[in-house]
C-alpha cells in the first residue's frame, strides 16, 4: 500500500541503506530511485554513525577492551496530496524520525593489532545487519499500529 519505496541515506553508498533497499524489495515493497518529484514513499536515513569507546586498559594506560557503538535515525514519509500554505505537498510520517542505537563489546590486546581489525570488522557487518533488521520492524510495528499495511 505504500507505492514505490526509495531509500536516501547522506552516503550514496551506506551499505545500510543498499541492504534496507534489498530487505524492502525482499519483503514486497516496490523499488524506487530517489526522484526529485517526490512521488515515493521515502525511507530516509538521516544519520549514521560509528563509534569505538575504550571501557577497560592495562597497567600501561593501553586500551584493553572497547564498546562499538552504532546509531542511526531514520524517518519514513510518504508524499501527501494535501497542500502547504506555500503551495508545495505536505508529507505524511508514516514512521516519526527516530534513532536506533546498539552497541557490542570487544576485547582488544594491544598486542594483537591484526586480530583487533579482524573481530571489529566482523561486529560491525553483523551490528548492521542488527540494524537493519531492527529498522525495518520498527517500520512494521508503526504501520500496523496505523493500519496502513495490508494484514498479511
Amino acid at each position: 500500500d505504500l507505492g514505490p519505496v526509495a531509500v536516501t541515506a547522506r552516503d550514496p553508498y551506506s551499505p545500510l541503506a543498499d541492504s534496507l533497499a534489498r530487505s524492502l524489495e525482499r519483503a514486497g515493497a516496490t523499488p524506487a530511485a530517489a526522484d526529485a518529484t517526490g512521488t515515493s514513499t521515502k525511507l530516509e536515513i538521516l544519520s549514521e554513525k560509528w563509534a569505538d569507546l575504550p571501557i577497560a586498559v592495562d597497567t600501561f594506560g593501553r586500551a584493553q577492551e572497547y564498546s562499538l557503538r552504532y546509531a542511526v535515525v531514520f524517518q519514513l514519509r510518504q508524499p501527501g496530496a494535501e497542500t502547504a500554505d506555500d503551495g508545495t505537498s505536505k508529507d505524511r510520517i508514516l514512521v516519526p524520525q527516530q534513532a536506533v542505537e546498539l552497541s557490542r563489546d570487544y576485547i582488544a590486546p594491544p598486542s594483537d593489532s591484526i586480530g583487533r581489525n579482524s573481530e571489529r570488522e566482523l561486529l560491525v557487518n553483523e551490528m548492521r545487519k542488527d540494524m537493519n533488521a531492527s529498522i525495518l520492524r520498527r517500520i512494521d510495528a508503526a504501520l500496523r499500529a496505523t493500519g496502513a499495511a495490508k494484514a498479511p
